[in-house]
């Protein structure tokens, strides 16, 4: 990614996107995700997850989503401040939403003008506790949410490490699943800053460029953003990536259940790994790890803690943190 940031800085181009990188991605984008697909570069996540959303609903609408939600917990309140969107949150018991979970917050028609009207339905792929959407429960939400007049988003920041994890392509648990827009992550996925926004229908896609910009999320040089999602989608650099970050969460959870004294919270899908531990050795461990991340769920005498490997994550950095887990861990363990 970084040589194809190198390579799309030669020579003059056109700015905001008339550039052959971005005429490529545009390309690429078709192929992966069908002919009608529309796929538009965006600065970050939460700017692509606010400017989509605004796109599929209006400021006095809602959006329904699990209270584990990305767009719900680690967003600032952004949906809800720039988008204006309500959201009707669903607690769940691993992180999915299904059409029963949504069904709860379809609002009754004898409470309008009095509520926030739900037209979309928004899911993470991968979800923020780890799990992973089959094509099959995309599709059965989908069909739900078109049932009822709704739309389905994808919140795809983890996208890659959700289809490498069931040896599927990006379309099949998102777009080719029956979703109609999704937001595809490129950070989490090594990416020096960019993601992307992409619609199922061009209709829906209509007036998006100018929606973009209103976002805040017009890159002049449009053509450094598109460079590293034509790297990652060209040649499955995507899947590459994050079969990586999956096998060293793996690793980790192996790890993990080889210590005695620690547990882990649930059986690792993608790329995250929950660790349960007595509360003590746990707040000392994270101490010693990242004294200022929020890492650590304190439930009565046990802490969880949630663990993320990334791109960059090696056999070395596993090893380490498990020597740390021990020495935080009591003498008798």
């Amino acid at each position: 990614m970084l040589e194809a940031i190198a390579e799309a800085n030669l020579g003059h181009v056109g700015s905001y996107g008339a550039d052959p990188e971005t005429e490529r991605f545009g390309e690429l984008v078709r192929k992966e995700f069908g002919d009608r697909a529309t796929g538009f570069p965006m600065l970050n996540g939460t700017g692509a997850n606010v400017a989509v959303l605004r796109a599929m609903a209006r400021p006095h609408q809602a959006v329904i989503c699990a209270s584990t939600a990305h767009i719900s917990i680690d967003e600032t309140a952004a949906p809800e401040a720039i988008a204006g969107l309500k959201l009707l949150t669903v607690d769940t018991p691993d992180g999915k939403l299904t059409p029963e979970l949504a069904a709860t917050r379809l609002a009754d028609p004898a409470d309008i003008p009095h509520v926030a009207w739900p037209v979309v339905i928004s899911v993470a792929q991968a979800t923020e506790v780890g799990t992973v959407y089959t094509p099959e429960e995309i599709t059965a939400l989908a069909d739900f949410a078109h049932e009822n007049g709704m739309l389905l988003h994808v919140d795809g920041s983890r996208l890659a490490n959700a289809a490498a994890s069931q040896d599927l392509g990006l379309n099949e648990i998102s777009l080719g699943a029956g979703a109609d827009a999704l937001s595809l992550g490129a950070n989490k996925n090594g990416a020096v800053f960019g993601e992307s926004v992409i619609f199922a229908d061009p209709e829906l896609a209509r007036g998006f460029e100018v929606l973009r910009k209103g976002s805040l999320q017009l890159a002049s040089k449009m053509r450094f953003v598109s460079a590293q999602l034509n790297a990652q989608l060209e040649d499955g650099l995507w899947r590459e990536i994050a079969d990586h970050s999956n096998s060293m969460a793996r690793l980790l959870a192996d790890g993990i259940e080889w210590t005695e004294g620690a547990d882990l919270g649930q059986s690792v899908q993608a790329n995250i790994v929950f660790m349960s531990m007595p509360i003590g050795p746990a707040r000392k461990l994270v101490e010693s790890c990242a004294p200022n991340a929020p890492l650590l769920f304190e439930a009565g005498e046990a802490g969880v803690i949630r663990l993320v490997c990334s791109w960059d994550t090696q056999p070395e950095d596993i090893d380490h943190f498990l020597g740390l887990l021990r020495e935080a861990l009591p003498a008798d363990h």
